[in-house]
């Protein structure tokens, strides 16, 4: 039987580019390669595609050459040689807007008639506005962080009066922004509009959030509906005041990533049953990982989807599979059969 080509793709012109390309690093170097073909295209922060013939560390002197997609093809072409590659499946590690979260690439793979990894364009674009994924949850009974919504041009909020709504200390967020970006937690007046400005420099819509005083917990989700199916439940014990995009990816971060919760096996299982609830009802395929807050009383909170987890060495999604007994080059193996199945 033929290997399938697989598009590896990274990088992106997000500010999560970095990241992107340490976790399409660890996914190449665990792709079975007996399996499949493996195609890497960079794309660069211009948003320029290129393909390399062999993984590339040193990203700024590539030698790689320029690739185009053949919409309507199922295809690839190195326009200086008119080579053209057929392409079985994308497969994109693009965290961040103009990548996979917010669903562009789905949108050009449908375009291009070649499968693609996870949940498809709507389910990404609504998952990607941390907005509207509270406003969905929240009609079908499903608890979210209680929020307030700053747009643009709005006055400036009071911060008394969003602390008698929300509570003392808050967070600051853009609706569409990745791994903690632009995030800040206020807790007086004179911290409140610089971490409004700051969220705005991601986003023309702003969420303050309560604070939640709780356990920070994550379930990574398999499957596409009906047979999907929740890993066990991750703590995350942030190593700064809160889990920000330097305590996630620094080298020297303190964060603690606990692949076993310390909680019961009743929230354990009432936990994996909001996700399985959840992921369906958005509308996700393949994989997500679905972030919570649990307090003391055991209420849930959801506190964010992500529909293209990390798959750096620390990234909670493949710890968390492990964990269950499917190892990496498996994990990646099962996303892409469920992106042929689509």
């Amino acid at each position: 039987m033929s290997r399938q080509t697989v598009l590896l793709i990274f990088g992106g012109e997000s500010s999560e580019h970095d990241v992107s390309i340490m976790s399409a690093g660890n996914v190449y170097r665990a792709i079975n390669l007996e399996k499949y073909t493996v195609l890497l295209c960079y794309i660069d922060r211009n948003g320029k595609w290129w393909l390399f013939e062999q993984w590339q560390d040193d990203l700024k002197n590539h030698n790689g050459k320029h690739l185009a997609v053949n919409l309507g093809d199922s295809s690839v072409t190195i326009p200086e040689s008119n080579q053209s590659l057929n392409v079985d499946v994308l497969l994109p590690i693009l965290h961040g807007e103009n990548g996979h979260e917010d669903g562009s690439i789905q949108g050009l793979a449908n375009l291009a008639h070649i499968p693609v990894i996870g949940s498809g364009l709507g389910a990404s674009a609504v998952c990607w506005d941390k907005l509207y994924t509270k406003q969905l949850l929240s009609a079908n009974s499903i608890n979210v962080v209680p929020f307030y919504v700053y747009n643009t041009n709005d006055s400036m909020p009071s911060y008394d009066n969003l602390k008698t709504k929300l509570g003392e200390t808050l967070f600051v967020k853009p609706t569409i922004a990745g791994s903690s970006i632009g995030v800040s937690k206020v807790r007086s007046e004179s911290e409140l509009e610089p971490a409004i400005i700051q969220a705005l420099k991601h986003s023309s819509t702003v969420l303050i959030e309560k604070a939640i005083d709780g356990q920070e917990l994550e379930v990574a989700v398999l499957g596409n509906p009906p047979y999907h199916a929740e890993s066990g439940v991750g703590e995350i014990i942030p190593g700064e005041e809160f889990y920000s995009y330097e305590d996630k990816y620094s080298s020297d971060s303190k964060a603690q990533v606990l692949t076993r919760a310390n909680i019961s096996n009743d929230q354990k299982v009432a936990i994996q049953e909001v996700a399985h609830k959840a992921y369906q009802l958005l509308g996700c395929k393949g994989l997500a990982r679905i972030d919570f807050f649990m307090v003391s009383d055991g209420t849930l909170y959801i506190n964010e989807f992500n529909t293209l987890p990390g798959f750096t060495s620390i990234s909670q999604f493949p710890k968390l599979w492990a964990e269950q007994g499917i190892e990496y080059s498996q994990l990646i193996d099962k996303i892409i059969s469920l992106a042929l199945e689509q």
